[in-house]
């Protein structure tokens, strides 16, 4: 089968899949609680049915991430009658949460929910397949993925590592982030100590800050301690879960960092290859209904929750300073650049991207970039 007529393929089952599962259980979760409630009815087991653990970097059903990786392991569940049931461990509950990766690859888990901005350690590259910033929206990343050659670097990129790696969720352009103190420049950067992964974290070692990586779970311990005096995460909807409004004074958006949130799931190669090619469809059927239904989700919750933090909690959301911008979005670009001499796959993926990106700036003003220009003229 030819890849163009198998992601058709997965694109109607995918679609089926949605639709079914959203008439079977509300997949909503509460911005209140960051829980959501399970399926109505788990598919009876079959016999001879397999059974793959799914390992996640998010907290246990937190908003649109944790909740929209139970999904995907009940989609696989149920759309495959039982053939093949995805159980969940949350970060920390098999594996910690940066430890994923390797999990999948030893064969630890089978499957896992993640950002690729995580792996930069494993390869410099691994960003690209996930966020980088001053680089792409959700709309033009997803058509570099599946149109423009990404799909096929980034399966031979995982595959070096014995994996196969899925879009699986989004969250669209995420917030600047909390900050303990007032950024009136690009000088308030220089000895800030902010949780940021990927390639926004080296953008913030260049304007002079230090960058830290934490998982989601223990990013309000660091921050109410002291260990950072800054974190981005998402945006309103996650942030108002975890409750930064608490602690932190100063909210900024839009961020420069990650302007479109990739989301991936991946699998170990071997058992992937091992399934029969209708299970095969039905795992990438899941993960590409994802894609869609979770940024559906943050868009709701982002709007609503943004509504409650600034007239429930008196929140008061910024705009960078021009000079901050400018600094991230050339210091963003140079640090995408640069992974171009890390090796001839490093340099194919970066010129792919780059490519797709300048077309994507060229077509933007007469596209979403320009409506939006001329809905806020028109709303003015």
């Amino acid at each position: 089968m030819k890849r163009r007529d198998f992601i058709a393929g997965a694109a109607g089952v995918a679609v089926g899949a949605a639709a079914t599962y959203a008439a079977t259980s509300r997949t909503s979760p509460s911005i209140d609680s960051g829980t959501a409630e399970a399926p109505s009815q788990a598919p009876a087991i079959n016999s001879g049915a397999q059974e793959w653990r799914m390992v996640t970097t998010w907290p246990k059903n937190f908003p649109g991430l944790g909740t929209g990786a139970q999904r995907i392991a009940d989609r696989i569940t149920q759309m495959s009658d039982g053939r093949l049931t995805v159980k969940l461990f949350a970060a920390g509950e098999l594996v910690p949460a940066f430890e994923a990766f390797d999990a999948v690859r030893d064969g630890t888990a089978e499957m896992a929910h993640a950002a690729a901005v995580y792996w930069v350690a494993k390869h410099k590259s691994a960003p690209f397949f996930s966020t980088v910033p001053s680089g792409m929206t959700h709309q033009e990343h997803t058509g570099w993925i599946h149109h423009g050659g990404g799909q096929a670097l980034w399966d031979e990129l995982y595959g070096g590592f014995g994996l196969k790696p899925f879009m699986a969720g989004a969250t669209g352009v995420q917030m600047g982030g909390w900050f303990q103190r007032e950024i009136k420049s690009v000088d308030d950067f220089k000895g800030l100590k902010m949780r940021i992964p990927g390639f926004g974290a080296e953008v913030v070692n260049r304007l002079g800050g230090t960058a830290v990586n934490l998982p989601g779970g223990e990013i309000m311990p660091a921050l109410q301690s002291g260990v950072i005096d800054a974190t981005e995460w998402v945006g309103p909807y996650n942030d108002l879960a975890f409750g930064f409004h608490k602690i932190a004074k100063f909210y900024y958006g839009p961020g420069f960092h990650e302007p479109n949130g990739g989301i991936e799931a991946f699998v170990n190669k071997e058992k992937f290859d091992a399934l029969s090619a209708d299970l095969q469809l039905i795992v990438e059927a899941a993960c590409m209904a994802e894609t869609g239904y979770m940024l559906a989700e943050f868009s709701a919750g982002h709007n609503e929750s943004q509504a409650v933090l600034v007239e429930q909690h008196g929140v008061q959301i910024s705009r960078f300073p021009e000079d901050v911008v400018k600094a991230a979005y050339d210091a963003g670009l140079a640090v995408a650049s640069e992974t171009a001499n890390e090796g001839e796959l490093a340099k194919r993926i970066y010129d792919s991207w780059s490519a797709f990106r300048q077309q994507a700036i060229s077509r933007a003003p007469f596209a979403e970039g320009g409506f939006m220009e001329d809905r806020a003229l028109a709303s003015s």
